[in-house]
This record gives C-alpha cells, structure tokens and sequence, in this order.
C-alpha cells in the first residue's frame, strides 16, 4: 500500500482525500515509479472540479507530472531499467508516492536537473516548449504578450522567450509579481487590476501590437487578447484559470485582422515517443545552461495537497509549487 490523494467526488479543495491505496505490479509496457516530487497544476484544478473528465471516473488519483526512480519494469520494457531517474507527464494519477507508468512517456533526467526541477518543469516546460518553439515560432526581435507571467508556467515562458531574443510583455496581478516577473526575462509588465491591457500594450509597441498572445486565462481575457495583435498575428489560448471561452467567434478573427487562433494541448504535441524525446532534450539544455532556472517557490507535503490547491486558486502561489510524497 502507498499513500496517495484520492478524489471520490468533484468539487472544491476539500474533496482531495489523503488515504492508502494498493499499487499492482507494472503491467506489459509499464514501469513502475517511486515518487520523489509531484507537480502542482491548474489542470489538476480542472480534474478535482470536473471539467476534465478522468478517464477511468471516480474514484481517482489527481495529478498530471512527476519525477522520480524506476523500481520496477513490466515486460517488452527495453529502454528502462531499475534504478533510472526519470520524470513524466501522464495523468491523472500522479497524486502517489509510486505508481505504474506506460514506458513511453517518462523520459531520463541528466544528471543536473534535480528531481524537485524535473516535476516542476516537465508539464510547464514543455508546453512553454511547444508554445514558442512549434505553436507559433518566435524569432528575433518579435513582441509578444503572456498573460500571468508571474505563474508557473509563465516564468519560465519568459526567460526562454528572453533567451531566443524575443520582447517579452507580461501580465500580472500585483506589483511583486511585476518585479518577479521581470526578473524573469519579462520587458514589459502590465498590472491588469489597474490598468487596461490593451491601452497598455498599444503604448508600449507604439500602436503595433504583437505578433502574438499567448492566454492561459480564458474568459477574463477574451475578446480584448485579440485586440492585442497585430493583423495575421496568434491567438495561442492554452488554459482557462479565469473560465472558458464561450462561443467563441470566428469573425472576429477576420475584423481584428485576419487572425490565427488555436487552443494547443501537450498530450497532442507530445503523443508521438520522438517528438517528446525531442521536446524533453530542449527543454533540458535551456534548463542545463541556466539560461532558464525553474523557479520552485512552494513546497508541500503530500498529504497537504488541499492547501496546495487553496493557494493555487486563490492565485497566491508565483513560479511552480511541488507536493513531496
């Protein structure tokens, strides 16, 4: 038995229950991981309250990225053995101290990212990946504009956007997260409490927009990220921390300025082995010569994963949070 975080009915925070649960041999194609460090997400928010259905229903295992060693390996495993540090992103189900993982999603950690950097970043730096270098691929000199970029994944979006030379415009919450965020790569911070996003970003480009948007926000944000970029510019909107997107309009796109839109998702750019291979490589030689730290700035017990969640929410949390099991 091993204790994990189970939830039994959809709902707030106080449905994460902590328990023992029984973890069967890793089945054909599967290894077995003990857990050194979970990551904290607003997806696991999205499964705790129901908007993403679990795959197997209730009851089930939250979380979607951890690192850890290979204790165990089930048979045709071929290209992992006991005793290998690797970290994943597969979810729900990671919420555990150990688990049972299909052998082509854990990838193998260098030996200079540390647990507690591999399941902070795994989920975040490799949608930060797949947004600047695939979703739309940034370049010299181009301005482009993140929402929460004092968060998780923002921080890291901007020291890697910094580093291939892109001026980078970040919205925030408060004024530490300004300065947090701008400590982190980010040129320009707007607080979007205070000040209207669009007038800002308007002032700051000179009145030519950026080339792209990337929200993470959803309904808050929406329609007035559009009016953010410039014509034949990326609506890039990968999350929804404010609620989705309702009804959304594709004629806009045409009177904002023949506009692209998409809503990209990890499980899609990262399906293909090679392509998560590739993926994990990048990310981890950004990380490897510092020009992207990841920035860990909440810790928790496993068992605390409700207080976890709370502060998520509550958008008290900057950088990543992680759960020690």
């Amino acid at each position: 038995m091993v204790a994990a975080i189970r939830v039994h009915k959809f709902g707030g925070p106080e449905v994460l229950t902590y328990e023992d649960i029984a973890v069967p041999a890793p089945g054909p194609g599967q290894v077995r991981v003990k857990q050194h460090a979970i990551g904290v997400n607003f997806t696991d928010v999205y499964f705790r309250k129901g908007a993403y259905p679990p795959p197997g229903g209730l009851p089930f295992v939250l979380g979607n990225e951890a690192a850890g060693e290979v204790v165990d390996v089930g048979s045709g495993v071929g290209e992992f053995k006991r005793g290998d540090r690797v970290a994943y992103v597969q979810g729900p189900g990671c919420y555990t101290q150990e688990r049972n993982v299909q052998a082509d999603r854990p990838v193998k950690l260098p030996a200079n990212v540390s647990y507690e950097q591999a399941a902070a970043m795994m989920l975040k730096g490799l949608t930060v990946q797949y947004l600047l270098r695939r979703t739309f691929k940034v370049e010299n000199g181009m301005t482009v504009l993140i929402h929460a970029a004092a968060g998780g994944i923002g921080l890291i979006f901007c020291q890697w956007a910094n580093h291939l030379g892109v001026n980078v415009i970040g919205t925030v919450g408060s004024k530490e997260k300004a300065e947090l965020a701008r400590a982190n790569g980010c040129h320009h911070t707007i607080l979007y409490r205070d000040e209207d996003f669009v007038a800002r970003v308007k002032e700051i480009t000179g009145g030519k927009l950026c080339a792209a948007v990337y929200d993470s926000i959803g309904k808050d944000t929406y329609p007035a990220s559009l009016d953010c970029i410039r014509p034949l510019g990326m609506f890039v909107s990968f999350g929804a921390a404010s609620g989705p997107i309702e009804a959304f309009n594709i004629n806009l796109l045409q009177t904002k300025g023949s506009l692209f839109a998409t809503r990209p998702t990890l499980n899609t750019y990262g399906a293909k082995r090679e392509d998560l291979l590739a993926m994990a490589a990048d990310l981890f030689a950004v990380v490897g010569s510092g020009a992207v730290k990841i920035p860990i700035n909440q810790k928790y017990a496993l068992r605390d994963a409700a207080k976890a969640h709370r502060d998520l929410e509550s958008r008290a949390t900057t950088g990543s949070s992680i759960l020690i099991p």
